[in-house]
């Protein structure tokens, strides 16, 4: 069980590029890192308007000189001093991932940045040969997957309680963009536009979420092709889409289906996900995080409760509030952070066995992410047709 004792040799200096204090999810970051101890905020260029930037900074305790108007100000402010950051959270828009993540990069700070990572996957081949060469890590905040139930589910598929994996079922949906785009705010405006969101709308600012969790869970399956039928129902949001169902066929012969949509008008159930083996099914949501639905073929459903001590110890081990109190996303979060922290912790120290067996979301984890989607992208442009999914073809179409 997590806590709050110090795990790392001392706290990380932190500083935030964007999440501001008009920012959707700023608090998400600065709630998960904090928690525990393990980050210092001490610097930060949290917005375009540089005042209003250094007001919120030092409304959150920042010191003003350290509260820069730029990314490039903070690399230029924060290098040479002694107390300088370890870390830097990108939490800004899609197009600007990759030129931030590199120069922070370059500067020797550690990076945290938002999903999707970037716009193609050659992109991302060049951040992870940098990170190496520096001898950085790269983390990902899939936000979701530091819920102890989804580790339940991933330590019953390993232990073979599902039986053979057969069915995949994933669904992330909301109505909040249901309604034109008339007065829609900046947050929905860069994504929906290609120049700052990239080649997809809720794929890649839901759907990465579905597909990373599931690759938690079922980290044996690998998608052998898929189909991808996308369609923007406000017409002003094309070519990129509001809604999307993509088909997949994994290489052990299951099947899986993901479907995102911001246009599902009335719907608050976000996530569903539920794996269907040979011998049971897990299904698991975000809104009721603290419940796990166990059904074994036969018998009575069951339903588990996370902190109970009859779960698989995976699942325990990340819990935070025991079983009588709901954990909810900012614990996940605060996992999420407390991984990758870890992670930069191990790597600073050289201790490369650590992060062998390490688990947290890293480049690798963005890289998927991005491959998943350049692959659902060529299939629905082709008329949403079948398309295989591989490396190769990734690397062609990105090209």
């Amino acid at each position: 069980m997590i806590n709050g004792e110090m795990t790392i040799s001392r706290p990380l200096r932190w500083g935030m590029v964007g999440g501001g204090r008009t920012g959707q999810v700023g608090y998400k970051h600065r709630t998960g890192a904090l928690r525990d101890g393990t980050y210092q905020l001490v610097a930060g260029a949290f917005d375009l308007d540089a005042e209003r930037g250094r007001d919120f900074g030092m409304k959150l305790g920042v010191a003003g000189d350290r509260c820069y108007a730029t990314y490039q100000d903070l690399i230029a402010g924060e290098k040479d001093r002694e107390d300088k950051v370890d870390v830097v959270s990108v939490a800004t828009p899609n197009f600007t991932h990759f030129e931030i993540t590199k120069a922070l990069l370059e500067a020797g700070f550690h990076v945290i940045c938002e999903k999707p990572l970037f716009f193609t996957v050659g992109e991302c081949d060049e951040v992870a040969k940098l990170a190496a060469d520096k001898g950085l890590i790269v983390g990902v905040t899939y936000g979701f997957t530091g819920h102890p139930l989804v580790h339940q589910m991933a330590a019953m598929v390993k232990k073979g309680m599902l039986g053979d994996i057969r069915i995949v079922d994933m669904q992330y949906t909301h109505g909040f963009n249901a309604g034109d785009d008339s007065n829609a705010g900046e947050a929905v405006k860069w994504r929906t536009n290609p120049a700052t969101a990239g080649s997809t709308f809720v794929l890649g600012d839901i759907g990465t979420h579905l597909y990373y969790l599931s690759e938690v869970v079922l980290p044996e399956l690998k998608i052998e092709k898929l189909l991808c039928d996308r369609k923007a129902f406000i017409p002003s949001r094309a070519p990129l889409e509001d809604h999307a169902t993509v088909l997949m066929h994994y290489d052990n012969g299951a099947r899986g289906r993901l479907w995102v949509s911001s246009v599902n008008a009335g719907n608050m159930g976000s996530q569903r996900y539920r794996f269907t083996g040979s011998k049971a099914s897990v299904e698991w949501s975000d809104s009721h995080p603290d419940q796990l639905v166990y059904e074994v073929q036969g018998e009575p459903n069951r339903i588990l409760h996370h902190g109970m001590p009859y779960l698989e110890e995976e699942s325990l081990a990340v819990d935070r509030m025991g079983a009588l109190h709901t954990e909810g996303l900012g614990d996940s979060w605060a996992n999420i952070y407390l991984w990758i922290a870890q992670a930069i912790d191990a790597k600073t120290r050289g201790d490369e066995a650590f992060l062998e067996t390490h688990h947290y979301p890293g480049i690798e984890a963005g890289t998927e992410g991005v491959r998943w989607l350049e692959a659902c992208v060529r299939s629905a442009d082709a008329g949403a047709a079948w398309v295989t999914y591989d490396p190769a073809a990734s690397a062609e179409a990105a090209a």
